[in-house]
């Protein structure tokens, strides 16, 4: 069963957020009548494009909890920047002093939230991790909602791949018939990779540069690998350069798009950005400077334009997919996160058992598919009544 959810809603949703509650009522056991207060506190690494579509999805979760026996809260609370680390880390201490029910946090590195983390969990609040699946040693996490950073980048170098010459939905090699919602995740692409011989891998050509996030940092060097490791695979796709880090961020992103355009006024094909907001960026600086290649003009090898292909999904992006104005992105579900970071929040405030983990398959979004995503992406319904009924917290 699925629900489709209206654009007018979400931004009705987002608009709904909650003050800082007093959490020091005397517990009673919750009778079948009462709403069941609830406390999610909600720790992105900024609020800014993915993360703001995140909290949007949060949000509108606890709405739909809401009127359905629940009344949950959700308090977000983000770093002024995604590379302030000890922001973060004091935003979690802060959220264990509320007494929060539950943490939900995207880390913005893994290690230096890790202590944090620890002490949440020793105060008796569960932790939800959404942004990846990679276990956290020594943390117990309740659940993980994500996707793998690795495979992620994956997806988005067959992508490339796809759209210089190789089999697939873009491009000008050879095409194949999808169904209507099909996923294009990683074990799709692996299985038309496999049909090439050594030879025909060779033929696939393109000249390419990179932009990524945090320099050395987890994600970023996670979805570099995974970006290396599939073209590996085919010699004739270079990669011009050292990488760029634009820190997930646009402006700095931009700034990295400037300098590979001005270092390269020809013969590169395509720029791979390994966020959102970087690849947003770099189509602004191709499209300004009459670089851009868009779909219509189709897959040109050694001129002076410029593809983008870039990793997240936002409603945003989608608009600029949908006009042809980015090639690829690859899906990390940011919808998904909040819908069912609610939702497992909520059940393990209730004591119910949540899967350990919740994979999002990254897969490719493209001209074609885009609107599947957004506006109205489709979730799967919540059964709040059931959850309500089955719920064991005291207020």
């Amino acid at each position: 069963m699925f629900k489709t959810l209206a654009k007018a809603s979400l931004f009705a949703a987002a608009a709904t957020v909650a003050l800082w509650p007093a959490l020091n009522a005397a517990p009673a056991v919750a009778q079948e009548g009462d709403n069941i207060d609830i406390t999610i506190g909600w720790v992105p690494p900024d609020i800014t494009g993915v993360f703001k579509t995140a909290t949007n999805f949060f949000e509108l979760a606890a709405a739909d909890a809401n009127k359905n026996g629940f009344n949950v809260t959700v308090l977000t609370k983000s770093p002024t920047s995604p590379t302030a680390f000890a922001e973060q880390v004091s935003i979690i201490e802060d959220m264990i002093q509320r007494k929060v029910d539950l943490i939900a946090v995207s880390p913005a590195e893994v290690a230096t939230v890790k202590p944090a983390l620890v002490r949440a969990t020793e105060a008796g609040i569960p932790v939800i991790i959404v942004n990846l699946l990679e276990p956290i040693d020594g943390v117990n996490v309740s659940s993980y909602i994500g996707f793998d950073n690795t495979q992620g980048a994956e997806v988005s170098a067959y992508s490339v791949v796809d759209y210089f010459g190789g089999p697939g939905v873009l491009g000008a090699g050879d095409k194949v018939t999808v169904e209507p919602g099909a996923y294009l995740d990683l074990k799709f692409w692996q299985d038309l990779a496999a049909k090439l011989s050594d030879e025909d891998k060779a033929k696939i050509k393109a000249r390419g540069a990179i932009i990524e996030g945090v320099a050395g940092g987890f994600y970023s060097t996670a979805r570099l690998n995974g970006f290396r490791k599939v073209l590996e695979q085919f010699p004739g796709i270079e990669i011009v350069g050292g990488t760029c880090a634009g820190d997930w961020n646009r402006e700095k992103g931009t700034r990295c798009a400037e300098d590979i355009l001005q270092a390269n006024p020809e013969n590169l094909d395509f720029i791979w950005a390994a966020s959102n907001e970087m690849g947003l960026g770099a189509m602004l600086v191709a499209g300004s400077s009459g670089r851009l290649e868009t779909v219509q003009d189709g897959a040109n090898i050694g001129d002076k334009k410029v593809a983008v292909f870039t990793n997240d999904v936002t409603p945003e992006s989608v608009d600029r997919i949908a006009e042809g104005k980015m090639i690829a992105e690859t899906t990390h579900g940011f919808a998904d996160w909040g819908w069912f970071g609610t939702k497992f929040a909520v059940e393990l405030a209730c004591g119910l058992d949540v899967p350990k983990t919740f994979d999002i398959r990254p897969r490719t979004v493209y001209e074609a598919n885009a609107r599947n995503f957004y506006p109205e992406p489709k979730l799967e319904a919540i059964d709040w009544k059931t959850i309500r009924t089955n719920c064991k917290k005291a207020n």
